[in-house]
Protein backbone atom coordinates (compact mmCIF):
# COMPACT_ATOMS: atom_id res chain seq x y z
CA UNK A 1 0.00 0.00 0.00
CA UNK A 2 1.19 3.06 -1.05
CA UNK A 3 1.24 6.52 0.74
CA UNK A 4 -1.21 9.42 -0.07
CA UNK A 5 -0.32 12.56 0.17
CA UNK A 6 1.01 13.37 3.53
CA UNK A 7 -0.08 10.25 5.23
CA UNK A 8 2.60 6.95 4.52
CA UNK A 9 -0.27 4.43 4.27
CA UNK A 10 2.42 1.55 4.14
CA UNK A 11 3.83 2.42 7.68
CA UNK A 12 0.61 3.12 9.13
CA UNK A 13 -0.77 -0.77 8.40
CA UNK A 14 1.61 -2.62 10.36
CA UNK A 15 1.31 -0.13 13.09
CA UNK A 16 -2.75 -0.41 13.16
CA UNK A 17 -2.18 -4.03 13.16
CA UNK A 18 -0.45 -4.01 15.91
CA UNK A 19 -1.99 -1.94 17.89
CA UNK A 20 -5.37 -2.08 16.95
CA UNK A 21 -6.00 -5.61 15.59
CA UNK A 22 -9.39 -5.68 16.39
CA UNK A 23 -9.44 -3.67 12.62
CA UNK A 24 -8.39 -6.78 10.85
CA UNK A 25 -6.03 -4.64 9.21
CA UNK A 26 -6.08 -1.76 6.48
CA UNK A 27 -7.46 -2.03 3.21
CA UNK A 28 -7.80 1.19 2.00
CA UNK A 29 -6.73 5.43 2.72
CA UNK A 30 -9.07 7.74 1.27
CA UNK A 31 -8.93 11.39 2.52
CA UNK A 32 -12.20 13.89 2.76
CA UNK A 33 -11.90 16.45 0.42
CA UNK A 34 -13.67 18.89 3.26
CA UNK A 35 -11.91 20.02 6.49
CA UNK A 36 -9.20 22.98 6.83
CA UNK A 37 -7.59 21.96 10.47
CA UNK A 38 -6.48 18.66 10.93
CA UNK A 39 -6.80 16.72 7.35
CA UNK A 40 -9.53 13.60 7.68
CA UNK A 41 -9.52 10.44 6.26
CA UNK A 42 -11.76 7.24 5.82
CA UNK A 43 -9.87 4.50 6.40
CA UNK A 44 -11.45 1.17 5.51
CA UNK A 45 -10.37 -2.25 7.04
CA UNK A 46 -11.26 -5.83 6.90
CA UNK A 47 -13.70 -5.92 9.77
CA UNK A 48 -15.65 -1.80 9.34
CA UNK A 49 -15.28 1.59 8.29
CA UNK A 50 -13.25 4.03 10.29
CA UNK A 51 -12.35 7.59 10.34
CA UNK A 52 -8.35 8.54 10.82
CA UNK A 53 -7.98 12.47 11.56
CA UNK A 54 -4.22 13.62 11.90
CA UNK A 55 -2.44 16.79 12.90
CA UNK A 56 -1.21 18.60 9.85
CA UNK A 57 2.10 18.32 8.94
CA UNK A 58 4.79 21.12 9.08
CA UNK A 59 5.19 23.75 12.26
CA UNK A 60 2.07 24.27 13.85
CA UNK A 61 0.97 27.39 16.35
CA UNK A 62 0.78 26.06 20.12
CA UNK A 63 -2.21 25.41 21.23
CA UNK A 64 -3.68 24.57 17.46
CA UNK A 65 -4.50 21.52 15.86
CA UNK A 66 -4.87 19.14 19.51
CA UNK A 67 -6.52 16.04 18.20
CA UNK A 68 -5.53 14.31 21.48
CA UNK A 69 -8.02 16.68 22.66
CA UNK A 70 -10.36 15.67 20.17
CA UNK A 71 -10.27 12.21 21.34
CA UNK A 72 -10.03 12.90 24.98
CA UNK A 73 -13.44 14.65 24.79
CA UNK A 74 -15.43 12.52 22.77
CA UNK A 75 -14.01 9.62 24.64
CA UNK A 76 -15.30 10.96 27.61
CA UNK A 77 -19.07 11.82 26.16
CA UNK A 78 -19.52 8.24 25.02
CA UNK A 79 -21.98 7.50 27.43
CA UNK A 80 -23.66 11.09 27.80
CA UNK A 81 -26.68 12.56 26.19
CA UNK A 82 -24.48 14.40 23.66
CA UNK A 83 -24.44 11.83 20.67
CA UNK A 84 -20.62 11.37 19.84
CA UNK A 85 -18.55 8.22 17.28
CA UNK A 86 -17.05 5.61 19.16
CA UNK A 87 -13.48 6.32 19.71
CA UNK A 88 -11.19 3.49 18.91
CA UNK A 89 -7.46 4.35 19.09
CA UNK A 90 -5.26 7.17 20.01
CA UNK A 91 -1.52 7.72 18.66
CA UNK A 92 0.52 10.29 20.62
CA UNK A 93 3.43 12.15 18.28
CA UNK A 94 6.17 10.32 19.49
CA UNK A 95 4.47 6.88 19.12
CA UNK A 96 2.91 7.73 15.64
CA UNK A 97 4.66 5.86 12.82
CA UNK A 98 3.24 8.82 10.85
CA UNK A 99 5.63 11.30 12.70
CA UNK A 100 2.32 13.10 14.56
CA UNK A 101 -0.74 12.49 16.55
CA UNK A 102 -4.14 11.00 15.60
CA UNK A 103 -6.91 9.47 16.48
CA UNK A 104 -9.33 6.83 14.77
CA UNK A 105 -13.29 6.74 15.81
CA UNK A 106 -15.72 4.61 14.12
CA UNK A 107 -17.34 5.76 10.80
CA UNK A 108 -21.00 7.08 11.52
CA UNK A 109 -23.14 7.13 8.38
CA UNK A 110 -25.70 9.80 7.67
CA UNK A 111 -26.55 13.05 5.78
CA UNK A 112 -24.13 16.25 6.50
CA UNK A 113 -26.07 19.66 5.79
CA UNK A 114 -23.61 21.91 4.56
CA UNK A 115 -25.89 24.90 3.37
CA UNK A 116 -27.49 26.22 6.49
CA UNK A 117 -30.86 26.89 4.56
CA UNK A 118 -30.75 23.09 4.15
CA UNK A 119 -32.04 23.15 0.63
CA UNK A 120 -32.03 18.55 0.57
CA UNK A 121 -35.41 18.90 2.69
CA UNK A 122 -38.99 20.36 3.39
CA UNK A 123 -39.97 22.87 5.64
CA UNK A 124 -41.16 20.74 8.38
CA UNK A 125 -37.71 18.28 8.80
CA UNK A 126 -35.95 21.62 8.66
CA UNK A 127 -37.45 22.87 11.95
CA UNK A 128 -36.75 19.49 13.22
CA UNK A 129 -33.31 19.42 12.41
CA UNK A 130 -32.78 23.05 13.92
CA UNK A 131 -34.38 21.68 16.50
CA UNK A 132 -32.09 19.07 16.88
CA UNK A 133 -29.35 21.29 17.26
CA UNK A 134 -30.91 23.35 19.49
CA UNK A 135 -31.44 19.93 21.89
CA UNK A 136 -27.70 18.52 21.27
CA UNK A 137 -26.23 22.30 22.21
CA UNK A 138 -28.73 22.30 25.04
CA UNK A 139 -27.68 18.67 26.42
CA UNK A 140 -23.61 19.54 25.45
CA UNK A 141 -23.86 22.53 28.29
CA UNK A 142 -26.24 20.38 30.99
CA UNK A 143 -23.41 17.92 31.26
CA UNK A 144 -21.21 18.30 34.39
CA UNK A 145 -17.63 18.00 34.01
CA UNK A 146 -16.56 16.02 36.82
CA UNK A 147 -19.39 13.64 36.22
CA UNK A 148 -17.40 12.96 33.18
CA UNK A 149 -14.06 13.01 34.39
CA UNK A 150 -13.30 16.23 32.48
CA UNK A 151 -13.10 18.56 35.13
CA UNK A 152 -9.59 20.10 34.43
CA UNK A 153 -10.20 19.86 30.43
CA UNK A 154 -9.96 23.80 30.74
CA UNK A 155 -9.67 27.03 33.32
CA UNK A 156 -12.70 27.62 34.92
CA UNK A 157 -13.67 31.45 35.06
CA UNK A 158 -12.85 34.22 33.27
CA UNK A 159 -13.24 32.25 29.75
CA UNK A 160 -13.66 35.50 27.40
CA UNK A 161 -11.04 37.46 29.30
CA UNK A 162 -8.94 34.48 28.23
CA UNK A 163 -10.07 33.64 25.10
CA UNK A 164 -9.93 37.18 23.56
CA UNK A 165 -6.07 37.46 24.47
CA UNK A 166 -5.38 33.63 22.84
CA UNK A 167 -7.36 34.56 19.84
CA UNK A 168 -5.89 38.01 19.82
CA UNK A 169 -2.34 36.81 20.13
CA UNK A 170 -3.10 33.92 17.53
CA UNK A 171 -4.22 36.12 15.12
CA UNK A 172 -1.55 38.40 15.71
CA UNK A 173 1.33 35.60 15.01
CA UNK A 174 -0.65 34.65 11.80
CA UNK A 175 -1.47 37.88 9.64
CA UNK A 176 -0.16 38.68 6.59
CA UNK A 177 -1.93 42.11 6.70
CA UNK A 178 -2.90 44.73 8.87
CA UNK A 179 -7.02 45.21 10.02
CA UNK A 180 -7.94 48.31 11.26
CA UNK A 181 -11.11 46.84 11.72
CA UNK A 182 -9.41 43.37 13.39
CA UNK A 183 -7.62 46.34 16.16
CA UNK A 184 -10.71 48.05 16.86
CA UNK A 185 -12.42 44.57 17.70
CA UNK A 186 -9.68 43.05 19.91
CA UNK A 187 -9.50 46.85 21.63
CA UNK A 188 -13.16 46.96 22.26
CA UNK A 189 -13.62 43.27 23.44
CA UNK A 190 -10.78 42.99 26.06
CA UNK A 191 -12.73 46.60 27.15
CA UNK A 192 -16.46 45.03 27.43
CA UNK A 193 -15.68 41.58 29.22
CA UNK A 194 -18.61 40.80 30.38
CA UNK A 195 -18.98 40.10 34.73
CA UNK A 196 -18.58 36.65 35.57
CA UNK A 197 -21.93 34.65 36.10
CA UNK A 198 -20.39 31.37 37.79
CA UNK A 199 -21.70 29.62 34.27
CA UNK A 200 -19.08 26.94 33.57
CA UNK A 201 -19.85 24.40 30.74
CA UNK A 202 -18.01 21.94 28.11
CA UNK A 203 -17.73 24.42 25.17
CA UNK A 204 -17.50 22.72 21.53
CA UNK A 205 -16.04 25.40 20.11
CA UNK A 206 -17.18 24.96 16.26
CA UNK A 207 -20.78 24.36 16.82
CA UNK A 208 -22.37 24.50 13.54
CA UNK A 209 -24.67 22.67 10.99
CA UNK A 210 -21.50 21.20 8.98
CA UNK A 211 -19.86 19.64 12.32
CA UNK A 212 -22.87 17.14 12.36
CA UNK A 213 -24.05 13.80 11.19
CA UNK A 214 -27.88 13.46 11.08
CA UNK A 215 -29.69 10.75 11.09
CA UNK A 216 -31.27 9.48 7.59
CA UNK A 217 -34.91 8.57 8.72
CA UNK A 218 -35.50 11.27 11.81
CA UNK A 219 -34.38 14.45 12.19
CA UNK A 220 -31.77 13.76 15.28
CA UNK A 221 -28.30 14.45 15.53
CA UNK A 222 -26.18 11.16 15.30
CA UNK A 223 -22.79 12.33 15.76
CA UNK A 224 -21.58 15.99 16.74
CA UNK A 225 -17.58 15.95 15.43
CA UNK A 226 -14.26 18.30 14.86
CA UNK A 227 -14.19 18.80 18.38
CA UNK A 228 -10.18 20.14 18.14
CA UNK A 229 -11.03 23.62 20.10
CA UNK A 230 -13.51 22.57 22.71
CA UNK A 231 -12.40 23.18 26.44
CA UNK A 232 -14.30 24.26 29.60
CA UNK A 233 -15.52 28.04 29.18
CA UNK A 234 -18.97 29.91 29.07
CA UNK A 235 -21.71 27.77 27.54
CA UNK A 236 -22.76 31.39 25.66
CA UNK A 237 -19.53 31.13 23.60
CA UNK A 238 -21.00 28.68 21.73
CA UNK A 239 -24.23 29.14 21.48
CA UNK A 240 -23.61 33.24 20.15
CA UNK A 241 -21.05 31.62 17.84
CA UNK A 242 -24.07 29.39 16.08
CA UNK A 243 -26.45 32.21 15.76
CA UNK A 244 -23.83 34.28 13.83
CA UNK A 245 -25.05 32.38 10.85
CA UNK A 246 -28.42 34.05 11.00
CA UNK A 247 -26.27 37.09 10.46
CA UNK A 248 -24.09 36.33 7.83
CA UNK A 249 -24.92 36.70 3.91
CA UNK A 250 -26.39 33.69 2.19
CA UNK A 251 -23.87 34.28 -1.17
CA UNK A 252 -20.58 35.76 -2.06
CA UNK A 253 -19.10 32.42 -0.50
CA UNK A 254 -20.38 32.72 2.99
CA UNK A 255 -22.92 29.93 4.55
CA UNK A 256 -25.13 32.31 6.35
CA UNK A 257 -29.08 32.70 6.34
CA UNK A 258 -29.04 36.33 5.90
CA UNK A 259 -31.23 37.53 3.08
CA UNK A 260 -33.70 34.35 3.67
CA UNK A 261 -36.99 33.94 4.00
CA UNK A 262 -36.11 31.97 7.09
CA UNK A 263 -39.69 31.78 8.37
CA UNK A 264 -40.63 30.19 4.99
CA UNK A 265 -38.07 27.99 5.08
CA UNK A 266 -38.97 26.50 8.68
CA UNK A 267 -36.25 27.99 9.99
CA UNK A 268 -36.48 29.82 13.69
CA UNK A 269 -35.73 33.08 14.44
CA UNK A 270 -33.05 33.92 16.39
CA UNK A 271 -34.18 35.46 19.24
CA UNK A 272 -36.86 31.70 19.23
CA UNK A 273 -33.95 29.65 18.92
CA UNK A 274 -32.04 31.45 21.60
CA UNK A 275 -35.10 31.44 23.52
CA UNK A 276 -35.65 27.46 23.02
CA UNK A 277 -32.27 27.19 24.22
CA UNK A 278 -32.70 29.27 27.02
CA UNK A 279 -35.99 26.94 28.17
CA UNK A 280 -34.46 23.77 27.67
CA UNK A 281 -31.40 24.61 30.03
CA UNK A 282 -33.86 27.10 32.40
CA UNK A 283 -31.75 29.95 32.40
CA UNK A 284 -32.09 33.24 31.74
CA UNK A 285 -31.83 34.72 28.50
CA UNK A 286 -28.61 36.28 27.56
CA UNK A 287 -27.52 39.90 28.70
CA UNK A 288 -25.01 41.79 26.36
CA UNK A 289 -25.94 39.77 23.80
CA UNK A 290 -24.02 42.03 21.02
CA UNK A 291 -20.65 40.70 23.14
CA UNK A 292 -21.09 37.55 22.52
CA UNK A 293 -21.88 37.86 18.86
CA UNK A 294 -18.98 40.35 18.30
CA UNK A 295 -16.76 38.08 20.34
CA UNK A 296 -17.97 35.46 18.00
CA UNK A 297 -17.20 36.95 15.04
CA UNK A 298 -13.77 37.92 15.58
CA UNK A 299 -13.12 34.53 17.29
CA UNK A 300 -13.79 33.19 13.60
CA UNK A 301 -11.84 35.73 11.52
CA UNK A 302 -8.91 34.72 13.85
CA UNK A 303 -9.21 31.08 13.16
CA UNK A 304 -9.37 31.82 9.36
CA UNK A 305 -6.33 34.36 9.76
CA UNK A 306 -4.70 30.88 10.69
CA UNK A 307 -6.14 29.19 8.05
CA UNK A 308 -5.42 31.60 5.42
CA UNK A 309 -1.49 31.47 6.89
CA UNK A 310 -1.14 27.83 6.97
CA UNK A 311 -2.14 27.62 2.76
CA UNK A 312 0.28 30.78 2.26
CA UNK A 313 3.10 28.61 4.23
CA UNK A 314 1.87 25.62 2.51
CA UNK A 315 0.93 23.59 5.40
CA UNK A 316 -3.05 23.89 4.53
CA UNK A 317 -5.59 20.45 4.62
CA UNK A 318 -7.03 21.76 1.38
CA UNK A 319 -5.04 24.96 0.01
CA UNK A 320 -7.42 26.05 -2.40
CA UNK A 321 -10.46 26.76 0.28
CA UNK A 322 -8.01 27.89 2.72
CA UNK A 323 -7.29 30.83 0.54
CA UNK A 324 -10.27 31.29 -0.53
CA UNK A 325 -11.14 32.05 3.02
CA UNK A 326 -9.09 35.37 3.33
CA UNK A 327 -12.13 37.25 1.85
CA UNK A 328 -14.54 36.60 4.53
CA UNK A 329 -12.29 37.84 7.10
CA UNK A 330 -12.67 41.41 6.64
CA UNK A 331 -16.21 40.78 6.16
CA UNK A 332 -16.21 38.71 9.79
CA UNK A 333 -14.06 42.48 11.26
CA UNK A 334 -16.38 44.73 9.68
CA UNK A 335 -19.60 42.48 10.95
CA UNK A 336 -18.58 42.53 14.15
CA UNK A 337 -17.54 46.37 14.18
CA UNK A 338 -21.37 47.16 12.81
CA UNK A 339 -22.92 45.41 16.14
CA UNK A 340 -20.54 47.26 18.01
CA UNK A 341 -22.00 50.72 16.59
CA UNK A 342 -25.45 49.36 16.61
CA UNK A 343 -24.98 49.16 20.58
CA UNK A 344 -27.14 46.81 22.98
CA UNK A 345 -29.73 44.24 21.47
Amino acid sequence: MGGLGDIDAGALAPYLAEAVPEMGGVLSLEKFATGQSNPTYKLQSRNGSYVLRAKPPGVLLKSAHQVEREYRVMAALQDSAVPVPRMVHLASDAASPLGRAFFIMEMVSGPIYWDPAVPEVDASRRAGIYDAMNQTLAALHDVVPGDVGLEEFGKPGQYFARQTERWSQQYRASKLEESADMERLMAWLAEALPAEDGQVSLVHGDFRLDNMIFEAEAPRVAALLDWELSTLGHPLADLAYQCMQWRLPHQGGMRGLGGLDRAGLGIPSEADYVALYCDRRGIAPPDNWVFYLAFSFFRLAAILTGVVRRAHDGNASNPATARSYAAAIPLLASAACALIDEGPQ
